[in-house]
């Protein structure tokens, strides 16, 4: 896989009891326009939860040229922090 943004190598990246870093884990395919790539990467970075990302489909290409992604981002972040991930990004937000 190509690791775009993030690096599981990181001194972020959780280890496991063996020292290596914890396998990524699927999270989610983010598209849209730019502000909802950064949304939802801020989100996860408030909450201190590391991630890795790639662009699909010559996505990176697109981002060059275009300014983002035209086929959207796929998002990873540690195995052992997916279920927290999924219910920040998942969250609906409380209006007053």
């Amino acid at each position: 896989m190509d690791w775009k943004f993030g690096n599981p190598d990181s001194i972020n990246w959780p280890k496991d009891e063996n020292g290596e870093p914890v396998a990524p884990a699927y999270l989610k395919h983010i598209s849209g326009g730019p502000l909802d790539l950064e949304v939802a990467l801020n989100l996860l970075d408030a909450y201190k939860i590391p991630y890795v990302s790639e662009f699909p489909n010559n996505g990176a290409f697109g981002k060059l040229i275009l300014g983002q992604p035209p086929s959207g981002m796929e998002v990873f972040v540690p195995e052992t922090m997916l279920q927290e991930a999924q219910d920040i990004i998942n969250a609906t937000p409380i209006e007053e």
